[in-house]
């Protein structure tokens, strides 16, 4: 893979290059009225959204935490919660959200946040060679390994995904 910024260049993008690790860019042109980012990206795109990652923020015991699933399914919260050591998470006020990741709702990428956050990844990413991501703003997405995006975000693995949507 090779590493472009160009001018995608996002904290995400900044963090990645910084680390050295590989990784592709996927921008593609957002439509405001799309009713899911991620499965928008996924379809763009022509990814399978098993593959397309969404980046969720939830609330554990007063701090946030990060949680990502694929676009496919849905976040089971009290499995996030139990891989995060805890009983109970709900879904993280948004305007919360985007103070401490310093994205946008849509555009919250798991790399370069303004505050690094408790993160776990649902444990089917680990059946793919790469993923995708969010880049850091609605129209990009980062292609990385599974392994990169767990060793930078310092992530736990668990089945925190649910379903299709």
């Amino acid at each position: 893979m090779a590493r472009k910024m160009a001018s995608q260049g996002t904290p995400a993008t900044a963090a990645l290059a910084a680390a050295g690790v590989p990784f592709v860019l996927h921008p593609y042109s957002h439509d405001p009225s799309a009713p899911s980012y991620g499965l928008e990206a996924a379809e763009v795109l022509g990814v399978d959204p098993e593959r397309v990652f969404k980046t969720l923020m939830v609330e554990v015991e007063g701090r946030l935490a990060v949680a990502i699933v694929p676009v496919s399914g849905n976040l089971d919260l009290k499995a996030a919660a139990s891989a995060l050591g805890s009983k109970k998470a709900a879904m993280a006020d948004p305007k919360a959200a985007e103070r401490r990741t310093g994205y946008v709702l849509g555009g919250i990428s798991p790399l370069g946040q303004r505050q690094a956050s408790p993160t776990v990844l649902d444990e089917s990413a680990l059946a793919f060679g790469t993923i995708l991501v969010s880049g850091g703003r609605r129209g990009l997405d980062i292609e990385l390994a599974p392994a990169d995006l767990i060793r930078l975000t310092k992530a736990v693995t668990g089945p925190i995904g649910t379903g299709s949507n």
